[in-house]
């Protein structure tokens, strides 16, 4: 591992929290109000909960707040050296560490800088005191870097034991099939940055040995099901073929040489068509597309209709998508919002049961819905 420098920011003065009166929205399970909590965000990205309460947010250009139940925002000083904010790149996934209350650690997913404007995903660990981070740990840097500033992908899981870093192609879609590159992959990492030594290619010289599943186009969103056992990502399609798909160990997800979505503007077929022995088919697909971001799946606590369904936004149509779930299959689909609020960038279940979300803007909110029965 690599200890980093880190760079502060200022600290700004502290923001008021947004009041508006609340919405009620009708589903066909619960009616909820949706507040909202807070606004002026700059393309918020992640959202995670501390255990006092507050929130941790990233924002795509750099920053990092922390948000009071209340709404008040807090700049958070310190963010990774080499971070670059360049396309869809920037600071992008945040989640705490298993043991956050004694060790303060959290790990933080950006954007990472390289020669001749190359970049790649990378993530690092940090310790939060107070309003600073500092102590900067190198866990992963994607290899190799490319040029451009598509498909990082950038969220992060922490189990117990594991770190689960979702990553993207690139733009370079035929590297998801070459398993010697981190591009178009999910990463699995023991919690200080080591490789976990049953990863299903430690033992093949010719694959990097942080690989745990392959063949993914941009993973935008990570969930555990409510008994921690299965592991769900949904990642973007191209003109069509959004997936949600279970990740298995070892197992190639198929892009590009599967999908359900086209080439974009000629509709043209990419790859071989839509299955091959060997690829894994996805539970779920979207076409034409929502470009899906954020997933949680709901355990139900103030919610009680929507235990175990999953939760996701939708960039393209501004939708809250929810999916009625039953032993790993999709029931039904039912859309919520209607594009009302903007682009929905991350969902949250809240330790007491609300629902967070994040809206994608220069004017980024975060809204809080609550059932009403």
């Amino acid at each position: 591992m690599k200890t980093t420098k880190f760079i502060t920011t200022a600290l700004l003065s502290t923001c008021l929290p947004l009041v508006v009166n609340a919405d009620t929205i009708t589903s066909e399970k619960h009616t909820f109000t949706i507040d909202k909590l807070t606004q002026g965000l700059n393309h918020p990205w992640s959202l995670v909960f501390l255990p006092n309460g507050d929130m941790l947010v990233t924002e795509r250009n750099g920053g990092i707040k922390r948000v009071s139940p209340e709404g008040n925002i807090t700049d958070i000083q310190g963010v990774p050296q080499n971070l670059v904010y360049r396309g869809q790149g920037g600071l992008l996934g945040l989640t705490l560490a298993p043991d956050f209350e004694t060790s303060k650690r959290v790990y933080i997913a950006y954007a990472e800088n390289g020669e001749f404007r190359k970049s790649g995903t990378a993530v690092s660990s940090a310790i939060l005191n107070g309003n600073t981070l500092s102590n900067f740990t190198l866990l992963f840097s994607q290899s190799p870097k490319l040029a451009g500033g598509r498909h990082y992908g950038g969220r992060l899981l922490a189990t117990d034991e594991y770190l689960y870093i979702a990553l993207g192609d690139r733009g370079n879609r035929d590297k998801a099939q070459q398993n010697d590159s981190h591009i178009g992959t999910l990463v699995r990492l023991n919690l200080d940055g080591s490789v976990p030594p049953d990863n299903p290619f430690v033992s093949n010289a010719d694959n990097l040995p942080e690989i745990y599943s392959y063949g993914h186009r941009n993973i935008q969103g990570m969930t555990l099901d409510n008994d921690g056992k299965t592991l769900w990502t949904h990642e973007h399609g191209p003109q069509g073929g959004d997936e949600l798909n279970p990740i298995n160990k070892g197992a190639n997800y198929g892009w590009p040489t599967i999908t359900y979505g086209v080439n974009y503007g000629t509709g043209s077929q990419i790859g071989t068509g839509t299955e091959k022995a060997g690829m894994e088919q996805p539970v779920h697909y979207w076409v034409p597309s929502i470009a899906p971001s954020g997933m949680e799946m709901i355990s139900g606590t103030k919610f009680t209709q929507w235990n175990g369904d999953i939760l996701l936004g939708s960039l393209k149509f501004g939708l809250l998508v929810r999916l009625d779930m039953e032993n790993g299959k999709v029931l039904s689909e039912e859309r919520l919002l209607d594009g009302n609020y903007g682009r929905i960038r991350d969902v949250v279940e809240s330790p007491s049961g609300d629902i967070f979300l994040l809206t994608d803007s220069s004017n980024g909110e975060i809204l809080k819905l609550t059932p009403k029965n």
